[in-house]
């Protein structure tokens, strides 16, 4: 029999609804930390020790929404996409040892059956728990089939996209640049261009605090754009269509500038502009391509192995961080992927070929 850990379990629980825009909500008061006795599992079930925790922008509505709106109850453990280790199994896919991926708590250890949003998965040889949550991740898939499936980039073609120093607009801009393309980032700050540029090998970047996105979308790209990958919504969308060629596209696959607002969620005021140039927007649900992971991610990783792809990452250590994390996506504070690291693995098993 698996030997149980020993010592409290230290949990973060969800204290109140957050009310109101999450850049002024966020923030350590909407959790409880709490520690009680390490869980068991049932049968179906095992029990994993979380070593690295993914913050994703949309995470607020498990605070916001009640549990008949998909959120979480009050005294549950705030959740999230893990990278966790199995300590104890009593479910067929998953042994003592394996490294895995999916949902789990923000807390040392939860019980988990594997289901969620994202099945849990096991982590391929050779991945680090981190590149896991990251580049070969979720976020890396889902920047890896806007860019090629939604976008359907040409050589020579001009890429936009908005919140490019985030986690999935920093690999979708270097994407474009390996497909040949022109790439223009949109973020916030004069450090955060410059580091796209500097950093990631983007063409230009654009400071969206720094005056209107419309006339600098203009000097930057003076021949329109082709594709807009679009992470924020509201005026910067607005701005991008105003700026589309013929035949453009446009791949919504977030709206961080319209999360939280509740009925006052703005859509674009010119879509029908998308009719003048013959144009396509089209949503992105990572969910739909989830079976095709397994297709992209070697394709990742030999771009990560040669250096053309960089994962970019900002790391923070100890779970009693992790409402910082999440308001550091609101804050406009992390570059890249925000993760969170709690423990490191213990020597996995190896399963049998």
């Amino acid at each position: 029999m698996d030997r149980k850990p020993e010592g409290p379990n230290r949990q973060w629980q969800i204290a109140r609804r957050m009310e109101g825009a999450p850049e002024d909500s966020l923030g350590p008061s909407l959790f409880r930390w709490t520690e009680s006795p390490i869980p068991s599992p049932a049968e179906g079930q095992a029990l994993v020790r979380n070593l690295w925790l993914s913050f994703d922008p949309t995470q607020i509505y498990m605070l916001s929404s009640p549990p008949e709106a998909g959120g979480l109850a009050l005294g549950a453990p705030m959740r999230g996409l893990t990278a966790s280790q199995v300590v104890e199994s009593r479910h067929p896919s998953f042994r003592r040892g394996d490294l895995i991926h999916g949902y789990s708590g923000w807390e040392d250890y939860s019980v988990i059956d594997g289901r969620g949003y994202f099945d849990t998965t096991q982590i391929p040889p050779g991945v680090t728990p981190n590149l896991a949550l990251g580049t070969l991740g979720v976020t890396g898939m889902v920047a890896y089939f806007g860019v090629v499936e939604i976008g359907k980039p040409k050589r020579g073609e001009t890429f936009v996209v908005s919140s490019a120093a985030g986690g999935v607009g920093s690999i979708a801009g270097q994407i474009a640049k390996i497909f040949g393309l022109r790439v223009v980032g949109i973020a916030g700050g004069k450090e955060k261009c410059e580091r796209l540029v500097h950093e990631l090998r983007f063409d230009a970047a654009i400071d969206y605090r720094a005056g209107d996105v419309g006339s600098q979308l203009a000097a930057e790209c003076p021949d329109g754009i082709d594709i807009y990958f679009d992470n924020a919504g509201g005026a910067i969308l607005d701005a991008a269509l105003e700026h589309l060629r013929p035949h453009g596209r446009v791949v919504l696959c977030g709206g961080t500038s319209q999360y939280g607002r509740g009925s006052g969620t703005a859509g674009p005021s010119n879509y029908l502009q998308l009719v003048m140039i013959n144009g396509r927007m089209e949503g992105l649900l990572g969910k739909d391509y989830a079976p095709r992971f397994p297709e992209a991610a070697p394709v990742m990783l030999e771009w990560l192995r040669s250096g053309r792809l960089r994962s970019v990452e900002d790391v923070l250590t100890g779970l009693e961080h992790a409402p910082a994390g999440l308001a550091r996506l609101y804050h406009r504070a992390n570059f890249g992927k925000q993760l969170l690291k709690i423990a490191d693995p213990s020597e996995p098993v190896t399963r049998p070929a």
